[in-house]
């Protein structure tokens, strides 16, 4: 995992999380891909905290199985769902190539990606459509959010769309029609938000 030792994932469920998330958004001309900006450690704390147990979702039943337009209709907690989709998919990884998915060429965990979102892989309980649903949404939420949350390693997903970050007010700036803004990136903890992850602010 990226820099730091999980606290939700496996090693084996983190090498899934880095190789799922770089093919999600993978690094370019543009910038860095999802390993570079985090992801992977973004994902391990939400599922080892109130988001992974759903804390604030309603989840006392009934279970019927709603269409895609009446939302999330499990019985699981996100924190369930990784964990026991990731087994599957690594499960039909061996069984069908000999190895698990991060150990997969990129061109094969493309196809893999593709069968998950088109729901054609069988993960038990769990719709395929709703764990690649669930991943994609978590992967960009993890690259856009303020880098406080551990995504967003060095505002890569902010330098992307030019998104300077959260200010006190932008008074000065207001009649400045068509110059560039120059402010350097800023956090909500701050120009340096990795001291804050550190507890060194």
């Amino acid at each position: 995992m990226q820099g730091r030792a999980p606290v939700f994932f496996t090693p084996q469920e983190a090498a899934f999380i880095d190789a799922a998330t770089q093919r999600l958004i993978p690094a370019d001309t543009l910038g860095g891909g999802a390993n570079e900006a985090g992801i992977t450690t973004f994902l391990d704390l939400q599922l080892a905290g109130a988001y992974g147990r759903a804390e604030r979702w309603y989840m006392q039943g009934p279970w019927p199985s709603g269409s895609d337009q009446q939302g999330f209709q499990l019985k699981y907690t996100p924190a369930q769902i990784y964990r026991d989709a990731i087994k599957r998919v690594d499960a039909h990884c061996r069984q069908q190539h000999g190895k698990p998915f991060a150990q997969l060429d990129g061109a094969r965990q493309d196809e893999l990606l593709h069968a998950l979102e088109q729901g054609k892989l069988d993960l038990g309980d769990i719709p395929a459509k709703t764990f690649f649903t669930m991943l994609w949404q978590n992967t960009q939420e993890g690259y856009l959010a303020d880098p406080a949350y551990s995504g967003n390693r060095d505002f890569a997903g902010w330098k992307l769309i030019g998104f300077p970050g959260p200010r006190y007010n932008y008074v000065e700036d207001i009649e400045q029609f068509g110059k560039p803004y120059q402010a350097p990136f800023v956090s909500l903890v701050g120009r340096d938000p990795s001291a804050y992850l550190r507890g060194e602010s």
